[in-house]
């Protein structure tokens, strides 16, 4: 078969596939899609001055705006003759409205907005209004998707105008874990899956920063626990820390920090030894120690001063007590306090729980601590669903919170998982009751990092993130039924991606996939 052939053969399989042939019933490309959206037939033209004005003095909200620019201009000349242009169709700004003070990011805060372009009362502006700067953040967001550099005007052009949209989403928290622990990431690396997050109006980076195989992060009051790291290299200092979380925080993306206990903890005993069960039996950390909770609560104390969203995560999952019985030290310990190894297993659990509490955080745990003693967690817990579905019915049954992550559609490890099944994973699936519907908080793709580090972390996580993002953002009722009708507008936001310099993979294909031939990025 000869080139033209082949392409051409190609360009068939992707119309089958969907690529070219889906999201032609409507022309808006907004990802993820708002709850309410007008819009015309008219061109607005963006000036070379084009600012905002607001009522509410913020470095967040200047900054969001500063960046939003440097996004729709991707460092393109701007070299029209403005003079050539109609003055009713030139945008000279963007004015903001604030409704609250309260500069506070927190789980629950109000992201949602009301986008006008332009202005009914001022035509020559853009109106954005929010309840909260994080609302407006995200009102920012999509109009960086309204505008684009036309290179035949040679200035930031939007289409489609007069636009009205009207905001908010779905679910309060949106995540994305991200593993330090089998892979070092560097702080630019975590900073550019951030402003990644934030494209796609993701709110929450769980950070799952030590595990068994390496502890990268500074603990000043156990500051021997970071000889676990990789190498000195590999590691985060507090201040490290304390930046990302700034840094997230500016974008309107709260970090869920979270220390894995009892198990996943063998890094643990590289500087202390005492807490490891043995030299010879490693894991889950010794129950029987006292100083295993003095470590714990260090570490939670240090968190309180670094990590201050109102949640962390202690883990609880895949704990293989063995190292406990066979142990003559824990065993008899176990026998003296009328334990089994279930048993020491939930008092491992709980115990950590209220040392959480005490440094007054609510607490998220792996699932596992549901399914063995739902019954015994403090009523403060959000369960984290992973291994597989109906554990979130269960969960709010319970009258518990939960977060879904069922592994089987949103693990972005799992290469084999298209993007169309992290599209279609429902949180509330067979759950009717209102009540117990607004227990599940949200949901969460993981980004375990076992095969991932700075080199190809991005393609991993895009664009099969963003089908989750729209998932929980968009009104279930304005979600796609068949993914097929919005694979043309994920590709769109894949190319939106790869334009913003995100190395976001081809829709068509698996987990991390490469193009498979020449073409244009929308038709791959």
């Amino acid at each position: 078969m000869g080139k033209m052939g082949s392409e051409m053969l190609i360009y068939v399989l992707l119309l089958m596939a969907g690529v070219l042939a889906s999201g032609q019933s409507s022309p808006v490309k907004i990802w993820p899609m708002p709850a309410s959206v007008s819009y015309g037939h008219t061109h607005l033209y963006l000036t070379n001055d084009f600012g905002f004005s607001s009522n509410y003095g913020s470095e967040i909200l200047k900054d969001a705006f500063d960046r939003m620019l440097a996004l729709i201009k991707l460092d393109h000349v701007i070299d029209a003759n403005f003079s050539a242009f109609n003055s009713s169709s030139l945008l000279q700004g963007l004015h903001i409205i604030i409704s609250s003070p309260n500069g506070q990011l927190q789980y629950g805060v109000d992201e949602s907005y009301k986008l006008i372009v332009p202005s009914p009362e001022k035509p020559a502006y853009a109106h954005l209004e929010a309840k909260t700067v994080y609302g407006a953040l995200q009102g920012l967001q999509t109009f960086s998707q309204l505008c684009y550099f036309s290179v035949t005007s040679r200035v930031l052009q939007i289409d489609m105008s007069p636009w009205t949209i009207i905001d908010q989403p779905r679910f309060s928290y949106r995540g994305l874990l991200i593993d330090t622990s089998r892979h070092y990431l560097p702080v630019p690396v975590i900073k550019k899956v951030i402003d990644s997050m934030s494209y796609a109006k993701l709110n929450v980076m769980h950070w799952h920063i030590v595990d068994t195989q390496s502890f990268p992060l500074e603990i000043p009051s156990y500051p021997k626990l970071w000889d676990g790291a990789y190498s000195p290299s590999e590691r985060y200092t507090v201040a490290d820390a304390a930046d990302i979380v700034s840094y997230a925080q500016k974008r309107g993306i709260n970090v869920l920090a979270e220390i894995d206990v009892p198990g996943h903890a063998l890094s643990w005993g590289t500087g202390y030894p005492s807490l490891w069960p043995s030299k010879d039996c490693q894991q889950p950390l010794d129950i029987s120690n006292e100083f295993t909770f003095k470590v714990i609560d260090g570490i939670l104390s240090d968190f309180s001063k670094i990590f201050n969203f109102k949640f962390v995560h202690l883990g609880g999952d895949e704990v293989n007590t063995s190292c406990w019985t066979t142990t003559p030290r824990i065993r008899n310990w176990l026998k003296k306090h009328g334990m089994n190894e279930s048993q020491a297993y939930q008092y491992f659990v709980l115990r950590a729980q209220n040392i959480a509490l005490s440094h007054g955080y609510e607490i998220i745990n792996w699932e596992e601590t549901f399914n063995d003693f739902g019954n015994k967690l403090s009523r403060k817990t959000v369960v984290h669903n992973w291994l597989g579905g109906g554990v979130a019915q269960r969960v709010v049954a319970s009258g518990l919170r939960c977060i879904v992550s069922n592994q089987d559609k949103w693990y972005l490890d799992h290469l084999d998982t298209p993007w169309q099944e992290f599209y279609a994973n429902e949180p509330l699936t067979n759950i009717t009751n209102l009540k117990q519907q607004k227990l599940v908080i949200g949901g969460e793709v993981c980004m375990w990092g076992e095969t991932v580090d700075g080199s190809d972390i991005e393609q991993t996580i895009w664009p099969r993130a963003a089908a989750a993002a729209e998932r929980l953002w968009t009104p279930f009722d304005k979600l796609a039924k068949n993914p097929r009708d919005v694979t043309g507008r994920l590709a769109h936001f894949r190319c939106l991606l790869n334009q913003r310099g995100v190395a976001a993979a081809p829709v068509a294909g698996l987990g991390r996939a490469a193009p498979e031939g020449p073409g244009s990025c929308y038709r791959q």
